[in-house]
């Protein structure tokens, strides 16, 4: 593709920057994020997902996402399936529930096409104004303790107990200290701001699981590259929407939208005024495409065979580069399609290698902490009751639901009701008339 051709296409000249600065911005942030091709294909294969389908699902719709954001956007973010509501969907939605990984990925339809409908009539800025920046922070917080909480019993060093619920784990077991000896040296990594830390952590704790005879070394070329790209047909065109319709999963669907709203939400903006693309009144160019973008993606990805895609604040690190344009997420975009040659590798790294990176994201997740006020108690515990709840009940769908709902009463109950707006009142009730729907 020609340098003009590039030019009208992303306006490299308007936005300052250069061919060069874009591809090395769009590698950055592809090595910051090319762990969720080692983490989600894992998550998915605890939801019963065959790991092969999963890990091409988890490419094909990163990919295509991306390269949308890119080329129809034009914004240097990159698009994946989401941590957190991957582990909504495994460990809740057909864990807990036990309802069938097919029917789960037709509730992930169904929030695709919500997003999609809350996007073009823009009822999704109303939304995003109703609910208070605690909650939002809360949100983000909790979400980042139930996946850290995750990463620790894949890891190991928590277990199931009798008596106490969860209790430490075999410290000495092999698996368990490799996992930490990972965690440690990942945590290291990042302390030193080196990029793709979470990445290098991964590889380092399989090779070294190698080496100690826990994982299978790879005995010819093909066991880490090979030209036969791993199969969608286990879990193309398998989501069951009628099953999710039948079941009604409303506060399901609910959830994933709700969250694919507020981390998409966040993360463009984050991401945009790192780049200069947001204007003095807040305003990000582009905006309504991609998040047309996300619910597009999100779409695609039940079809695929993999969990509702989102932006990533990693792309953050490619603009750090000098990423402003599109042409950094087709970049990223396109080494997701060049990942599916190296599938062979991808399917030899154990829970134990990815527990560390599970771990260190909700570390990541947990500094919107930072954004809570705790000057005010009726603020304060509906942020405690979100962020505490969604580890303890295992899930981030009661973790809203406790949030929500408190901050109502709490607001009713200290006589300051008028500070909550419709539209919580209305997902409040919405969340009460679910629980005792769920109790009979």
């Amino acid at each position: 593709m020609k340098t003009g051709i590039l030019e009208r296409i992303f306006y490299l000249r308007e936005r300052g920057t250069s061919i060069r600065t874009e591809l090395l911005a769009g590698t950055t942030t592809f090595i910051t994020l090319a762990y969720i091709i080692f983490v989600n294909p894992g998550i998915l294969s605890d939801a019963g997902i065959p790991k092969e389908a999963a890990i091409a699902a988890t490419i094909y719709a990163a990919a295509l996402a991306t390269l949308l954001m890119g080329l129809w956007a034009n914004l240097p973010v990159a698009v994946a399936p989401g941590m957190g509501l991957n582990a909504f969907f495994a460990y809740y939605v057909v864990g807990k529930l036990h309802l069938p990984w097919q029917v789960g990925l037709g509730a992930v339809f169904f929030s695709g096409l919500l997003f999609l409908l809350l996007t073009v009539t823009k009822v999704r800025q109303a939304i995003i104004r109703a609910v208070p920046d605690n909650l939002k922070a809360a949100i983000g917080v909790g979400i980042g303790l139930f996946i850290a909480f995750i990463g620790l019993k894949n890891a190991g060093i928590v277990v199931a107990d009798k008596s106490t619920f969860v209790t430490t784990g075999n410290l000495t077991d092999s698996s368990v200290l490799l996992a930490i000896i990972g965690l440690l040296v990942t945590a290291l990594l990042m302390a030193r701001g080196v990029r793709g830390a979470i990445l290098i952590g991964i590889m380092f704790t399989t090779l070294l699981g190698m080496l100690t005879g826990q994982v299978s070394l790879p005995a010819k070329i093909s066991d880490i590259i090979s030209l036969k790209v791993p199969s969608l047909a286990p879990t193309f065109m398998k989501l069951d929407i009628a099953g999710a319709w039948e079941f009604g999963l409303l506060n399901i669907i609910f959830t994933f939208t709700m969250v694919e709203l507020f981390d998409n939400i966040g993360t463009l903006i984050g991401v945009t005024r790192k780049a200069g693309l947001m204007d003095e009144e807040g305003n990000v160019e582009n905006l309504g495409r991609a998040l047309t973008v996300d619910a597009f993606g999100t779409i695609i990805s039940a079809v695929f065979g993999t969990t509702t895609v989102t932006s990533y604040i990693e792309s953050a690190a490619g603009v750090a580069e000098g990423g402003k344009t599109g042409l950094t997420a087709v970049t990223v975009g396109i080494l997701f399609l060049v990942a599916l040659f190296f599938a062979p590798l991808i399917a030899l790294v154990p829970a134990f290698a990815t527990a560390p990176a599970l771990i260190l994201v909700g570390v990541l997740m947990f500094t919107e902490i930072r954004h809570i006020k705790l000057d005010d108690f009726t603020e304060v515990f509906p942020a405690f009751m979100t962020i505490i709840m969604m580890p303890l009940t295992f899930s981030i769908a009661s973790g809203f639901a406790f949030g929500f709902v408190s901050y109502v009463l709490v607001k009713l109950l200290a006589g300051r009701a008028r500070e909550v707006s419709p539209v919580m009142w209305i997902v409040s009730a919405a969340f009460i008339v679910n629980f005792y729907l769920r109790l009979h």
